[in-house]
C-alpha cells in the first residue's frame, strides 16, 4: 500500500504559484499561515483577549471575500483554541500589498504570489480597504440576502467617500473614522450571534429615536456556515466631545478635594446621609454644596436623566421580543445564582492566591472578605424573585463613567457590548434596569478613590480623612442621582419596583459589580483592590 504523500513544510521566503484571489484554497499556505505566523501576530495585538491563557492552536472556521470592482480582501473567522480547554472567535481582515510603505503597517507575512513579492497585512491598516467597506455600506440594497451583508441606515446622508483615519487608543475593537463624520467599529472578538452593540445601537436609533447615543449608520455582517448572522462591523455617527465622563469626574473631584484645604474643612464635621436616600439638590446640606460646589450635582442630575431616558426607551417595546420587558421568574434566578456563585468562587481563589501582594488597609479588607465569604455567598444565594414586582429589560450591561461621553453640558452613552467576561448569551439576558445604575454608582466610588490615589500627596490630609470625606460625598452623589432617575422612570411607567425592592436590587447589583471588579484588581493592580473590597465591606456593614 502506497504511503500517503505529506505536504512538505515550506521555509521562508514563502512562495506560492497561485493568485491572491485563490490563495485561501491553497492548503500549503494555510498550514503555514495558521501555525506560527498567525499565532505570533495575534498574541501581540491589543485586541487579543487571551493573553492570560496559553494558546494551543488556531483554526480557520471560515473565510469570505470583501470585494468590489475586482478589488479583493479576505475576512477570516478564526477559532483560537487554548490549552485550558476553551476557545475564542476572532475576525481578521487581510490584504496583499506590494508597496513596502504599506508592508510596515500590520504586517503579518512576507510572501511571493505568482512571482510577485509582497506582504500579507491586517487590512484595517489600508485606506483602500476602509473606503471599500464604507462604499459597500453606502451602496447596499435593502433586505440584502447574500452571504456577506451590508446595511445602510436612513441616517447615513453622505453620498461619497472622502477620507478615513484610524481612531487610535484601540482596545478590544478597531475603529476607523470616515469622512470625519462616522466611525466604523470592526469587532475583533466575535460571537455566533448579532453583537449587542449593533442590536442596541440600531434599536435606540431607528426604533426609539433616542438622541443621546451615537446614531446608527450602517453595518457589515456575515451569514456563517450554520446560517447564523454574525456582526462584523458597526458604523455610527461620530460625536465630537470633550472626553469621557471618567475624565470629567476625576477633574471635578480633584477640585472638590482641593477645596478641603482651601476652605479649611474638617471632614468629620460634615453632615452625613443615609445610603440610597433620594435627594433633591435643595435637600443637600449647604456645607456639602459649599465644599463640592453646585455644578457637580447639576451634572449628576443630567446624567441620571439620560440614564433614565435610555431605560425608558429600552423598556417601551412591545413588538420585538428581544426588547419587550419581562418579569422576574425562576429561570432567571437559576441563571443568576449559577453565574454569580461561579464568579464569586473565582474571586475567592484570586484573593487567596494573591494575598501576599496586599498590604495595609487592602490586606485588612481582604482578610475580612475571606472571613465573611459565606455571608457574601449567602446574599447571592438568597435572591428571591417571588418578592420582586419590577420589570426586567435589555440594559447597557457594562455601564460606567468610561462609557459616557461629555459633549458641552450633556452626556452621550456609548459601547453597548456588555461585560467583557460574560458570554454573548448572558449579555442579552434581560436584567433589572438598576443593574446599570448600580454599575454607575460603583464607577462613582472608583473615581473618588482614584482621585485620592493619583493626587493624595497634593491634599494635606491623612489618607483616612480623605477616605472618610470620599465615602460621605459618594452618598450625596448617589442620593441626587437617584432622585432624578427614579422620578423620571416612574413618570414614564417603567416598573422598577417599590422602594424596598429598589434598595434591595441596588445593593445586590452593587455587590455583584464589586465582586466582578475584584478579579481585575487582584490580577492587574493589587494596590487598587482596596476599592472593590471597600465597596463590598461597606455594603455588608450598611446591612448591619
Amino acid at each position: 500500500m502506497a504511503k500517503k504523500k505529506e505536504t512538505p513544510i515550506l521555509q521562508p521566503p514563502y512562495q506560492f504559484d497561485v493568485v491572491w484571489e485563490e490563495l485561501m484554497e491553497n492548503e500549503p499556505f494555510l498550514k503555514i499561515f495558521l501555525s506560527d505566523v498567525l499565532e505570533k501576530y495575534i498574541v501581540n495585538q491589543r485586541w487579543y483577549g487571551g493573553k492570560s491563557s496559553k494558546l494551543k492552536y488556531i483554526e480557520l472556521q471560515e473565510y469570505f471575500k470583501i470585494q468590489q470592482d475586482g478589488e479583493v480582501y479576505y475576512g477570516l473567522l478564526l477559532d483560537v483554541n487554548f490549552k485550558e480547554a476553551f476557545y475564542q472567535h476572532y475576525f481578521l481582515p487581510i490584504a496583499f500589498v506590494t508597496d513596502e510603505r504599506f508592508a510596515q503597517m500590520g504586517a503579518i507575512l512576507p510572501i511571493t504570489l505568482n512571482g510577485t513579492e509582497g506582504n500579507i497585512i491586517d487590512a484595517v491598516n489600508l485606506e483602500s480597504f476602509n473606503k471599500l467597506v464604507f462604499q459597500r455600506i453606502l451602496n447596499s440594497v435593502p433586505n440584502d440576502t447574500t452571504r456577506v451583508r451590508y446595511h445602510k441606515s436612513e441616517f447615513l446622508t453622505d453620498r461619497e467617500y472622502v477620507s478615513s483615519r484610524p481612531m487610535g487608543l484601540e482596545q478590544s475593537n478597531t475603529s476607523i473614522i470616515i469622512n470625519e463624520k462616522y466611525i466604523i467599529k470592526f469587532f475583533r472578538r466575535i460571537y455566533a450571534s448579532k453583537n449587542p452593540d449593533y442590536e442596541m445601537s440600531r434599536f435606540l436609533s431607528e426604533k426609539k429615536a433616542f438622541k443621546n447615543v451615537p446614531t446608527y449608520s450602517g453595518s457589515l455582517s456575515i451569514m456563517d456556515a450554520s446560517n447564523t448572522n454574525v456582526t462584523i462591523a458597526l458604523m455610527q455617527e461620530m460625536l465630537p466631545n470633550q472626553g469621557d465622563a471618567w475624565k470629567f469626574m476625576l477633574d471635578e473631584l480633584h477640585k472638590i478635594y482641593s477645596n478641603l484645604e482651601y476652605k479649611s474643612i474638617n471632614v468629620y464635621q460634615l453632615p452625613k446621609v443615609k445610603l440610597f436616600e433620594r435627594l433633591k439638590i435643595r435637600d443637600v446640606p449647604p456645607e456639602i454644596i459649599d465644599w463640592a460646589g453646585l455644578n457637580i450635582f447639576l451634572k449628576l442630575q443630567k446624567l441620571a436623566q439620560r440614564t433614565a431616558e435610555m431605560h425608558i426607551a429600552l423598556g417601551s417595546e412591545f413588538e420585538d421580543t428581544a426588547f419587550t420587558p419581562t418579569h422576574f421568574n425562576d429561570d432567571y434566578t437559576v441563571w443568576l445564582k449559577n453565574r454569580l456563585l461561579y464568579q464569586f468562587q473565582n474571586r475567592i481563589n484570586s484573593v487567596e492566591n494573591n494575598l501576599h501582594k496586599l498590604e495595609g488597609l487592602a490586606l485588612e479588607l481582604a482578610n475580612e472578605f475571606l472571613e465573611r465569604k459565606n455571608e457574601i455567598r449567602k446574599q447571592f444565594v438568597s435572591f428571591d424573585w417571588t418578592k420582586l414586582k419590577g420589570e426586567r429589560i435589555r440594559v447597557h450591561g457594562d455601564y460606567h463613567l468610561g462609557q459616557v461621553l461629555v459633549k458641552d453640558d450633556d452626556f452621550y452613552l456609548i459601547d453597548f457590548e456588555g461585560e467583557p467576561e460574560s458570554t454573548i448569551r448572558d449579555r442579552k439576558v434581560k436584567q433589572p434596569p438598576l443593574k446599570d445604575v448600580g454599575g454607575m454608582f460603583r464607577s462613582f466610588h472608583y473615581a473618588i478613590y482614584a482621585t485620592i490615589f493619583n493626587n493624595g500627596n497634593k491634599y494635606p490630609y491623612p489618607q483616612e480623612d480623605l477616605f472618610h470625606a470620599g465615602e460621605l460625598l459618594y452618598r450625596y452623589f448617589i442620593g441626587v442621582f437617584l432622585e432624578t432617575y427614579v422620578s423620571l422612570i416612574q413618570e414614564n411607567n417603567l416598573n422598577i419596583g417599590y422602594v424596598q425592592e429598589r434598595v434591595y436590587l441596588l445593593r445586590y447589583c452593587m455587590l455583584e459589580k464589586a465582586v466582578y471588579e475584584l478579579g481585575y484588581e487582584m490580577n492587574s493592580r493589587p494596590r487598587w483592590a482596596v476599592i472593590p473590597l471597600g465597596g463590598i465591606m461597606s455594603l455588608l456593614k450598611e446591612d448591619e
